[in-house]
């Protein structure tokens, strides 16, 4: 199972095709696709001139160029997808949020901000009143490496600001990088 952090719009040239890209590995392997604060924009867009405003200054019109400069053109399997996201995943051991949440909350009751919006800073939360290991993506770590707090991981490696593109195996703690280009591949343990 391949658990995805969100934020497949709006952080390159393609949107389009990486959403293509994505339906198209879910036809092939089990993949869970959580929403990021980038999807909650795009979505917010159709049904206000004001939020859509707010989403092409926070890379909005890079995708909508991927669409044809339209959102009439993005293709209803793309709103499916989008619209087919969750707000959180958990397993026994792991759960699995794009930005953060709050430790004292169960998961079903996370408020929004927390789950798109809330960056780690100043220090992550303590772990969460389900004791499993969480797993978050949205904070860039932009020495390059995943941020090991013990009870939580920081996987966003600023791929979109020049890092790399981190994927982590969850029992072992291996990671696996990738640079935006897709080249210098490499792989290390956390732990």
């Amino acid at each position: 199972m391949v658990v995805m952090l969100g934020d497949y719009v709006d952080r390159g040239p393609d949107s389009a095709g990486v959403i293509d890209l994505l339906i198209e590995w879910s036809g092939r392997t089990q993949m869970i696709f959580l929403r990021g604060n980038h999807e909650v924009m795009m979505l917010n867009s159709r049904t206000s001139s004001e939020q859509r405003h707010f989403w092409r200054e926070c890379g909005g019109a890079e995708t909508m160029e991927s669409y044809g400069g339209s959102l009439n053109n993005v293709p209803q399997s793309h709103w499916d997808f989008l619209l087919a996201t969750a707000p959180y995943f958990e397993t026994d051991k792991f759960f699995f949020v794009h930005a953060n949440y709050q430790y004292d909350l169960p998961l079903k009751d996370q408020p929004p901000l927390f789950l798109y919006w809330e960056h780690l800073r100043p220090a992550p939360p303590p772990q969460h009143e389900n004791g499993k290991q969480a797993f978050v993506g949205h904070t860039p770590q932009k020495d390059g490496l995943p941020g090991d707090f013990g009870h939580l991981i920081a996987a966003d490696t600023f791929c979109v600001g020049g890092g790399k593109l981190t994927a982590v195996e969850c029992n072992l703690l291996e990671c696996f990088q990738v640079d935006r280009d897709g080249t210098e591949p490499s792989n290390f343990w956390l732990r």
